[in-house]
């Protein structure tokens, strides 16, 4: 999965269609996020080589990390759509979706840490979460353009993928599913449907021309279509 983001955002800076010529903000995100994918392989190679008790020190990080990643999230979101969001993708369910997103991601970690001594429902609600902060890495990725007007369905069906993939480990390993893996799927695809229906009702579309509204974002289509 840190590999899926990596990819991602690196043949997006490759390929031209990306700078470190943009705002402070752009930058301060992408070491808050990139630090994220850091502490969290950096947590399972601490596990499975024996560290734990420093594993356990180094999760508390989540509790400061996770808020800041939620806000600044958000406000990549409104920026991004201000400034033009992705044309490939309308408008108003990428405004809504990221910060829904966000929230689930937050959800997964902070269960995470509640069952933090039930190891099988936390190392998985931890999994879960990572696989929401794919969706970005993953878009930059898929032939997006393609996909219209569903790509980011597609997108999270990619994610799922992930999820799914722990989900058969678990059929071959132990010969059952463990009940995270249906709470994580099933979550994802009820945050969705929700963030859907806001964005494409007369709140949603209105919201959406608000937030975008006196911006360059104005000036493009609200519902995505082939340039």
């Amino acid at each position: 999965m840190g590999a899926i983001d990596v990819a991602g955002f690196s043949l997006n800076l490759a390929a031209g269609r990306s700078s470190f010529a943009v705002p402070l903000i752009f930058h301060l995100h992408a070491f808050v996020f990139f630090g994220w994918i850091v502490l969290y392989i950096a947590q399972n190679l601490l596990v499975d080589g024996g560290s734990v008790a420093l594993h356990r020190r180094l999760g508390w990080v989540a509790l400061f990390g996770v808020p800041l990643m939620v806000v600044l999230g958000t406000l990549m979101t409104v920026l991004s759509v201000q400034r033009g969001a992705p044309f490939f993708f309308d408008v108003r369910q990428f405004l809504i979706s990221n910060p829904l997103q966000l929230l689930l991601f937050a959800g997964f970690v902070g269960a995470a840490l509640v069952l933090r001594r039930q190891t099988s429902w936390h190392r998985r609600l931890m999994y879960c979460g990572m696989a929401v902060l794919c969706g970005p890495g993953l878009g930059r990725l898929l032939p997006m353009p393609l996909l219209i007007p569903y790509a980011w369905w597609v997108t999270l069906v990619v994610v799922l993928v992930l999820l799914v993939i722990g989900a058969i480990a678990d059929q071959r390993r132990a010969g059952r599913v463990h009940p995270a893996w249906l709470w994580g799927i099933g979550l994802m695809l009820v945050v969705q449907l929700i963030a859907d229906a806001i964005a494409f009702s007369p709140v949603g579309t209105a919201f959406t021309r608000s937030i975008t509204a006196g911006t360059a974002g104005s000036h493009r289509p609200i519902t995505p279509a082939f340039p």
